[in-house]
Order: C-alpha cells, then sequence, then structure tokens
C-alpha cells in the first residue's frame, strides 16, 4: 500500500524561493508508486493552500497550489487538517516559520510523523547565537564572534562597533542569527562596511552575529540517522566569489565543489567526530550538515551546522551522499524512514502516572 506523503514547502521566508527548487527537485525523485505525493504549499504571506495528489513529476512546484478544476479556490489548511491525515510529512521548509521549529511543534500537536528534526534541534540549529553557545559547552572549537539584538544597535552603535574591534579583528562576518543560505551575510575589511554589513543584517533579523573572519578551507560533512548516526565523506566548497553567498550558492553557479575533499586523514577524523557531537548535542534527528573551517595548519574549527540543508541534486548534502554510496532517491526514502522510526520511539512515552 502506498504510504500518504505531505510535502510541505514555500514558506513566509527569505528563503521562500530556495524551498521551492527543492521541492521541485523532490518531486522528480519521489518513487510515485510508493508515495501518494500531496503538495502542500505555503504562501509568502503565510496561506496554507493544498494541491491535489501528484500523479508525476512537476517542473513548476508553485503552481500546485490550484485544485481540481471547477473550485473557486484551493483548500486553506483548515480543510486539510479536517480531511484525510498524510502517513508522514516532509518538510522542505527553509528560513524562518519553518526549519527553526515552528511547523516541527504544529506536526508534534498533531501527532503526525515528519521527516527531519523536532522543535528543540530545530530551533536551536536555527539561532546561530544558541547553537554556538551550545557548541561551546560541549568542547567544540570554534572562531571568536560577538553579537547583539536591533535595539541595542540603535542605542549603543559606536559602542558595539569598538566592542567588535577589540575583541576581533578584520575582516569580520556578519549575518543575521536566524537565516540560513548565506542571506544578509556580508565581509567587513573596516569600520565603515562593518556598519554597512550590521544594517543589513538586521534588516532580515533583531539579532545579528559578527564572527572573526579567517584563512580557511571550507569543508563539509553529511550526518544521516537517529540514535546512531552515520556521517558522509567530506567536501570542499570553493567559492569563485570572495565568500560562500547567496548568489554564489543559487544563482551565478561558478562555486566549485571538490567530493571528496583532498584532507588528511586526522582532520578528518577530527571533523567526522565533532559532527556526530555536534548532532548529538542539537538533539538532532534525520539529518544535518556540518560546516568547518580547516585552517593552514590543519586545526579543525565548527561554523555551524543546518538542519535542513539545501536539498536539490546539485546540492551538497545530498552530493556528500551520493558520494557516500547513497542516491538520491534513496537518501529521501531513507528520510522518510528516519522520520517512521522516531515517531514511533515517540509513541512508547507514558503520559499518566498509572
Amino acid at each position: 500500500m502506498k504510504k500518504r506523503l505531505g510535502l510541505v514547502y514555500g514558506g513566509k521566508s527569505a528563503e521562500h524561493e530556495v524551498s521551492l527548487s527543492t521541492a521541485r527537485a523532490v518531486t522528480q525523485a519521489l518513487d510515485l508508486n510508493k508515495y501518494e505525493v500531496l503538495p502542500i504549499y505555503i504562501t509568502m504571506q503565510g496561506e496554507w493552500l493544498k494541491g491535489q495528489p501528484l500523479e508525476g513529476p512537476v517542473a513548476e512546484i508553485e503552481t500546485l497550489r490550484l485544485t481540481k478544476e471547477g473550485d473557486s479556490q484551493p483548500d486553506h489548511i483548515e480543510g486539510f487538517l479536517q480531511g484525510a491525515m498524510p502517513d508522514v510529512i516532509l518538510p522542505l521548509l527553509h528560513g524562518t516559520n519553518g526549519e527553526d521549529g515552528t511547523v516541527q511543534g504544529l506536526f508534534e500537536v498533531l501527532n503526525i510523523p515528519y521527516a527531519g528534526n523536532g522543535v528543540l534541534s530545530s530551533s536551536a540549529g536555527m539561532d546561530k547565537v544558541v547553537m554556538k553557545q551550545l557548541f561551546a559547552q560541549a568542547g567544540l572549537a570554534q572562531v571568536n564572534y560577538i553579537h547583539f539584538i536591533r535595539i541595542a544597535w540603535q542605542e549603543n552603535a559606536e559602542a558595539l562597533l569598538e566592542q567588535a574591534e577589540q575583541q576581533l579583528s578584520y575582516p569580520m562576518f556578519v549575518k543575521p542569527a536566524n537565516l540560513g543560505s548565506s542571506v544578509g551575510i556580508s565581509k567587513a575589511d573596516n569600520r565603515q562596511t562593518l556598519r554597512q554589513a550590521i544594517d543589513l543584517a538586521l534588516k532580515f533579523d533583531r539579532k545579528i552575529i559578527v564572527e572573526q573572519g579567517i584563512k580557511a578551507r571550507e569543508i563539509e560533512m553529511a550526518v544521516l540517522g537517529n540514535d546512531h548516526p552515520a556521517v558522509s565523506v567530506a567536501g570542499e566548497i570553493r567559492p569563485v566569489a570572495e565568500f560562500y553567498d547567496y548568489e554564489a550558492k543559487y544563482q551565478d553557479q561558478s562555486t566549485e565543489l571538490s567530493i571528496p575533499a583532498v584532507i588528511p586523514d586526522e582532520a578528518a577524523r577530527h571533523m567526522k567526530d565533532m559532527a556526530i557531537r555536534a548532532f548529538k548535542v542539537l538533539d538532532c534527528a534525520g539529518l544535518v550538515r556540518a560546516d568547518f573551517f580547516v585552517t593552514e595548519d590543519d586545526e579543525v574549527l565548527i561554523n555551524e551546522v543546518n538542519t535542513l540543508p539545501g536539498f536539490t541534486p546539485t546540492s551538497m548534502f545530498p552530493l556528500l551522499w551520493q558520494k557516500s554510496g547513497l542516491s538520491y532517491p534513496d537518501l529521501i526514502d531513507q528520510l522518510i524512514e528516519l522520520a517512521f522510526e522516531r515517531h514511533a520511539e515517540k509513541q512508547k512515552l507514558q503520559y499518566t502516572m498509572d
């Protein structure tokens, strides 16, 4: 019997278009002999719309918000919740209002199995400041940084600039604390560009992080599993641009990926250990991409983890598993099975004192 799979994509996020790209790719890979696929589109305004079950791969995923001919408008989430529930949800939401634990909380309340990370790991992994604080507690080496919120910048901009220059040195990287896909990230080489970078980042989030820039290689590993996670081979990012920004990731197609990365065995072992420790300290499930810096003397520093990494066939996470022997369709199947496994484990919990 086919499993009824809810495909949730779009979202009220600066990464809406990235989510659409992921959803399009997933529809190309799903085996419709295994799954009845129900597309669930979340608009940029946060409206939930349901399409008809897929009959085959699609090229334009956003058009699936339309229902069958003759309906005056697509079904809203209220209608979806009253209808036949999916057996499992595959969330393909990147960024805020989806990757940050909010939609995962909805699935938890509804008691529906869903692929990927839960509420805690999603929210902690989304907030770069919280994530780095947890990494520090776990003893994971990372670059120096400072952080602050918008109101602090509005009230004490000069003091914060001085703090950054006292605790860090140029170049610095300024990032919104709660966005992925390199949205809103800038490199600062002096006080003027630092001020501009902070102003930009604060357009996307009320909290930002300023990190020490270092000369290092950017290496990534993919983690897959629940209580016993496995780690892929390592891959290296070699952006042609000055750094790996949003345009380099999704638009100019000029970034070079080297898989497997050529790194010393000891550094690779260290990264694998750190990836698993990061996965466990955030209580992750399903999937994570762990990003590292490797310096010229082979020191390994963890940069961050992404709890819902880019997931098109040309994204780093699927490519790392492909080079590790797991195809894109099989990777999707495994994530769905891990969702059922994790949900079954939760059903063992007792909610009474008897």
